[in-house]
């Protein structure tokens, strides 16, 4: 059975997760330096959410939850349930990458230079998940 019920429950964590990130004084800088446009496009529900670090509308990133017709420079496709297990710190990108479980469109390299500083997002995301009363 998917961890997430419908695309509202993954807007709800992981747009949460994105949104608190924007907030983090570790993560929110970061985030932003790297000038990112990043999609991620899942299944099992579908839902796209996008993360613009590279001409923001507020600071220091946009999180657009929803299909839009900005054009991302990194589109990263995946089960919804694989970004539920990257998000706890379970799922390695690179192993992922290796097997298929993320599909990664355009310079995935821009991504990858992403995941050292992630570290407090992985500590948001279990924070945000016991807030809603979810299992891990």
């Amino acid at each position: 059975m998917p961890y997430f019920k419908d695309a509202e429950d993954l807007y709800d964590l992981l747009g949460g997760l994105f949104r608190k990130g924007r907030e983090h004084p570790d993560l929110a800088p970061k985030v932003a330096a790297s000038k990112i446009l990043i999609q991620f496009q899942y299944r099992e529900p579908e839902a796209v959410i996008t993360i613009n670090a590279k001409n923001p509308k507020e600071p220091p990133f946009d999180v657009i939850l929803g299909p839009t017709d900005i054009r991302p420079d990194v589109v990263m496709t995946m089960k919804a349930d694989v970004a539920h297990e990257f998000w706890l710190g379970k799922v390695n990108l690179l192993t992922a990458l290796a097997r298929g479980q993320i599909v990664a469109q355009g310079p995935v390299s821009a991504a990858i230079k992403l995941v050292p500083v992630l570290g407090p997002a992985f500590t948001v995301y279990r924070q945000l998940l016991e807030q809603k009363g979810r299992p891990a």
